[in-house]
């Protein structure tokens, strides 16, 4: 059996990114490739949790902006995590994998309440464990509950795969001349105000000294080579 480089890890998954090309919605077919090689990292006795971003359906800032009072906005996009977290665990139980799905909001004819305990038990027994509603908490961001997340269950790294493949010294769509970082320190992305995570999380991962490794999930394979070692994206920490 391959020898993998973490044993036990928090994916977190931006809304965008499951829905593909079309912005918006669900892409069955994004969501089939990336539970193909989650299923493939739990055989090799990967312990997976899996946190969802909600915004391929809504995002409260954004799309609340000063319409709608901030709170009840962020709780709108609590529920959107918790439909993708629900889509996700579909997918994976189509495939075989044991699947538990725990929100930070009880929900319970749906999903089961977050306990750290029962989460990190249920990981031990090789169930993937989604993590839906965020921290459960207004301002908020699902990249802070990611950290939150790994930090309570001990994961050994944060995965963070979004739409962007590293880490750069600006936005490379805007700045031909941006440089892609291959390794970089939480000091100097907060110095640098980077957009790696917001603040709130980026301290968070910083103050728990857990490594985050930010990748393209446009190539779900990213996600194994990660896992094994490979050397992509960008790795924060230090």
């Amino acid at each position: 059996m391959a020898q993998t480089k973490y044993k036990r890890v928090l994916l977190k998954i931006s809304g965008e990114a499951l829905a593909g090309d079309q912005s918006r919605g669900l892409d069955f077919n994004v969501i089939g490739s990336v539970c193909d090689v989650v299923s493939k990292c739990v055989a090799l006795g990967v312990q997976v949790g899996i946190v969802v971003g909600g915004g391929n359906f809504w995002r409260g800032l954004k799309d609340g902006g000063d319409r709608m009072e901030r709170v009840r906005a962020d709780h709108m996009g609590m529920l959107a995590t918790a439909i993708n977290a629900l889509a996700v665990a579909d997918v994976l139980e189509q495939k075989g994998v044991e699947v538990r799905v725990q929100t930070a909001v009880e929900m319970r004819a749906m999903a089961e309440p977050y306990i750290r305990s029962r989460a990190i038990r249920h990981l031990q027994k090789g169930r993937v464990v989604i993590f839906g509603c965020g921290t459960g908490n207004p301002f908020f961001s699902t990249d802070t509950a990611a950290v939150l997340r790994a930090a309570e269950i001990d994961a050994d790294v944060i995965l963070l795969a979004k739409n962007v493949d590293g880490v750069y010294s600006a936005d490379p769509k805007k700045d031909p001349n941006a440089v892609k970082y291959s390794k970089i320190t939480y000091d100097e992305v907060l110095a640098q105000h980077l957009a790696v995570m917001d603040s709130t999380a980026t301290s968070l991962s910083m103050d728990n000294k857990i490594p985050v490794l930010l990748f393209a999930l446009k190539d779900p394979e990213n996600i194994y080579r990660a896992i094994m070692g490979e050397e992509i994206g960008t790795i924060v920490g230090g």
